[in-house]
């Protein structure tokens, strides 16, 4: 398969910070119909999760040192794990329909290859010379 490579301008030119933010619209509409009594619980911890999956990602892209970036992207893909349990915990309890949470997941699956392969991508630049701007595959 033939990866073409791009120029990111942006973090927000990245598909995988677009999908992670539609993620995050997904988690705030799915939780609107939980019961009051998980205000405070599993809502606030389902959005937090999915906040910070885009966030990490666009904080990563902003960093100077590829590390950082690298790190930021883990610390991504741990969030997105998170909002996966939290979401099969939801459809554990009843909290989401069978389908909102095949349809959540399968985002959040994307999401994960996306995060991966842009991780690969990353790391395969430390062989690279040194370049100012950030050059990935279509993620």
């Amino acid at each position: 398969m033939l990866l073409r490579r791009q120029i990111v301008n942006g973090y927000r030119d990245l598909v995988v910070w677009q999908q992670a933010m539609d993620l995050v619209v997904d988690a705030y509409r799915i939780t609107k119909r939980f019961p009051p009594e998980e205000k405070c619980g599993l809502v606030q911890q389902l959005r937090r999760a999915a906040v910070l999956v885009p966030s990490n990602i666009a904080e990563g892209h902003g960093r100077d040192h590829l590390g950082d970036y690298v790190r930021l992207l883990s610390i991504a893909n741990g969030s997105l794990m998170e909002l996966e349990t939290q979401v099969l915990i939801a459809g554990r309890m009843g909290y989401v329909s069978k389908d909102d949470e095949g349809n959540v997941l399968a985002r959040a699956a994307t999401v994960g290859r996306l995060l991966a392969g842009l991780t690969r991508a990353l790391k395969g630049r430390h062989r690279d010379p040194p370049d100012t701007r950030h050059l990935t595959p279509d993620t």
